[in-house]
């Protein structure tokens, strides 16, 4: 048997590690196939425990809020992707290679991994693109971030701000360019299948346009 892939997570946005039992593993892989049923507005506790057979109050003892959750569910997210990116860059020299094999993975379309039998990271992807600015568009966005809730996606923007510096020493914003091209990726995706108007890919739901669209957006930029 393949050894499962463990993500560490911040302690803060759980009040039992969902790991630690089947019925935690329940709550964190149904609760990603409900939100992308019926939408994180239509999500509540009440349908999970439901769903997976248990009581709402028995989902409490893992999860204070339904926002918790979500923010562990794109907290995992990002960090799961920073593994992938720096698995796949790790034996890439050529640094102007490495951003473009960074810069496949972010447009690409997400497969389920095998090594996390519980998640099915082809949905929670999908969740991230529809639902995951909701973890930190919120009033308490700056609470949330002294308790280090953001941590994994500013280390996914480091690293990629890191390879970006690698092509270009000189360019001046590396963080900037990093997390726009990683939110870019997301919202260009949407666009393309629900609002295909604001891209120039029609509705063709091809992920490789997207990939075509970043790399000529990033390396404009760190030729200037």
């Amino acid at each position: 048997m393949k050894p499962q892939l463990q993500i560490r997570m911040n302690e803060n946005l759980f009040l039992r590690d969902p790991v630690s039992s089947e019925l935690g593993k329940k709550i964190v892989g149904n609760s990603i196939l409900l939100i992308d049923k019926n939408g994180f507005e239509n999500f509540t506790f009440k349908k999970l425990a439901e769903e997976i057979g248990t009581t709402e109050a028995g989902v409490y003892r893992y999860f204070e809020n339904k926002h918790k959750l979500l923010v562990y569910l794109t907290a995992w997210y990002w960090g799961w992707l920073e593994f992938q990116i720096t698995f796949k860059t790790n034996n890439i020299k050529n640094p102007v290679t490495k951003l473009k094999q960074v810069i496949k993975m972010l447009g690409s379309e997400v497969e389920d991994d095998i090594q996390t039998d519980y998640i099915d990271e082809s949905i929670l992807y999908k969740i991230i693109i529809t639902e995951g600015s909701k973890a930190y568009l919120t009033k308490q966005v700056e609470e949330d971030n002294k308790k280090h809730f953001f941590k994994p996606y500013k280390d996914l923007c480091s690293i990629v701000g890191d390879i970006i510096l690698e092509c270009n020493p000189k360019y001046r914003y590396p963080k900037s360019l990093a997390s726009t091209i990683i939110e870019m990726a997301h919202f260009q995706n949407f666009f393309m299948i629900n609002l295909p108007s604001l891209t120039d890919f029609g509705n063709s739901k091809e992920p490789n346009n997207i990939i075509l669209f970043l790399t000529d957006l990033v390396f404009a930029n760190l030729k200037k």
